[in-house]
């Protein structure tokens, strides 16, 4: 499917579903609610998918990643080598997110959609590479209209065929050295926010090298002037190649009516490119987890979406997406194994 053919495809998520799946938690032995947000989780799975008794799904995380042009200012405290370092050690199974991953169960595949580096044939990368990183966005648009929008397609063509697959839930992650710049350049320009309130200290910058790059996104937002109104304008403009696939993912995945955990930060700006593609996308995004990177509060308010975890995380990768699958799977086992009054012979409350 096309970009234009996928927006098309997503629809609003089944209501209906959610009286009949919070009818069935209400009869389960135990008191009314008392399951608090995995009660709420249940049900939002329930509505996504038209299933008031899913089958526990299959996870897969996609980690997708890229590198930034922008990493030549100094935004960033690792050189941009780490990329394609990381890579193979998530092909290694030696990074966070693999720990993690076979803690809860879930697979980790790993997508180089723009990495500086070129991998041969490395046995389960999954080869997608759109360019050599994207252009340094300080002096010029990260990429072009093209490029983004083949960028989208990328994900958009991984979570089709996932769906595919029987895969029932998504998770999202990303590598790429200098990403919460172009990260914190989107989500000023679609949530509003001054430049200075969404941007973090990424990798762990220093206060100097924090108000250089608040300084570089400000003039990179004044010399592009990305249009908020046209989220492929700003991916273009300012973002990052797994950041476009990543929001290719997550419209692939609402078209198939599959859910999507989001990781952090970067997932967050991902997100954001997404809803505004598609406003009805945010009803199929899960919040794993709140991240310490500043920007990441001011974008989980502009998509009201609620944090499942709040754990000073910040590495992304998809770290928080695993823990936040877990934690679906685990509602979906309270709503489909756990026995009503009836079933139990246990009597109710008067």
């Amino acid at each position: 499917m096309t970009l234009d053919e996928v927006v098309g495809r997503i629809h609003p998520v089944d209501r209906d579903c959610a009286a009949n799946a919070q009818g069935r938690l209400d009869r389960l032995t135990k008191p009314l609610g008392s399951l608090g947000r995995l009660e709420e989780l249940a049900v939002h799975y329930a509505v996504i998918t038209g299933e008031v008794k899913p089958n526990v799904p299959r996870g897969v995380v996609f980690t997708f990643a890229a590198d930034h042009g922008v990493a030549r200012e100094g935004v960033s405290a690792y050189p941009s080598e780490v990329t394609p370092q990381m890579v193979l050690n998530f092909l290694r199974g030696g990074a966070g997110v693999n720990v993690l991953a076979r803690h809860t169960g879930v697979d980790v595949r790993v997508v180089d959609i723009g990495v500086a580096y070129d991998f041969g044939s490395v046995s389960g990368l999954i080869h997608k590479k759109i360019m050599h990183g994207t252009n340094n966005l300080l002096r010029e648009p990260a990429m072009t209209r093209a490029q983004a929008a083949q960028a989208l397609q990328v994900g958009i063509d991984l979570a089709t065929d996932a769906a595919h697959e029987g895969i029932g839930l998504l998770g999202t992650g990303e590598m790429g050295i200098a990403n919460t710049t172009p990260s914190a350049a989107i989500t000023a320009i679609m949530t509003g926010r001054p430049v200075a309130e969404v941007t973090g200290r990424g990798t762990g910058i220093d206060e100097a090298g924090h108000a250089r790059k608040v300084g570089i996104i400000q003039q990179a937002l004044e010399r592009h002037r990305p249009d908020p109104a046209d989220a492929l304008d700003v991916l273009a403009k300012v973002g990052g190649l797994e950041i476009a696939g990543l929001a290719g993912l997550m419209l692939g995945a609402a078209a198939a009516r599959v859910p999507v955990v989001l990781d952090g930060f970067i997932a967050g700006a991902a997100a954001l490119i997404a809803v505004g593609l598609q406003p009805l996308c945010r009803d199929y995004l899960i919040a794993s987890h709140r991240s310490v990177e500043r920007g990441h509060q001011a974008i989980l308010e502009w998509l009201a979406l609620k944090p499942l975890l709040d754990l000073d995380l910040r590495l992304g990768e998809g770290t928080g997406a695993c823990l936040g699958m877990g934690l679906v799977q685990a509602s979906i086992k309270i709503l489909t194994e756990m026995a009503t009054f009836e079933e139990a012979g246990v009597t109710q409350r008067d």
